[in-house]
């Protein structure tokens, strides 16, 4: 997929079936980090999916919480940084805006969320062109 000029804002609201599904806000959330404007995310399904949210402002993102919606104000760039993955959708959020910074991101994952959850996800990314390595246990990099 390649876009077709600027990313710009949306608001999503997540449904059950056939509405927006819960398991991509979070990645939904890492992609509008960087979206021109200003997006809204509602997460109406679960109430504790946005523990990865500190861990994007750790990268630059411009991201407040009110109630159970996210505000993005999109940005010219993220930037890597260490960051801890809380779970498993939050470590593929993580993932794609540590392939989006400028500089390296270091994935701190002590559970094992990601390779649990996708089946040597790196390996497929690389084939995709992403700079990625596994560094070590339960741990991951990419620029």
């Amino acid at each position: 997929v390649r876009p077709q000029g600027e990313q710009r804002a949306v608001n999503v609201k997540t449904q059950v079936y056939p509405g927006f599904p819960t398991d991509l806000q979070q990645p939904m959330t890492a992609l509008l980090c960087m979206a021109n404007g200003t997006s809204t995310v509602c997460e109406t399904i679960f109430e504790q999916r946005f523990k990865h949210l500190d861990e994007l402002r750790r990268m630059g993102a411009r991201i407040k919480l009110v109630d159970r919606t996210v505000l993005i104000e999109g940005v010219r760039e993220l930037y890597g940084a260490p960051v801890t993955v809380t779970d498993l959708r939050a470590g593929a959020a993580l993932m794609l805006a540590g392939m989006l910074a400028m500089g390296e991101t270091i994935l701190q994952d002590p559970a094992g969320h990601i390779e649990r959850g996708y089946q040597d996800l790196p390996e497929k990314l690389r084939t995709l062109g992403a700079e990625i390595e596994r560094i070590e246990d339960y741990a991951m990099a990419g620029t």
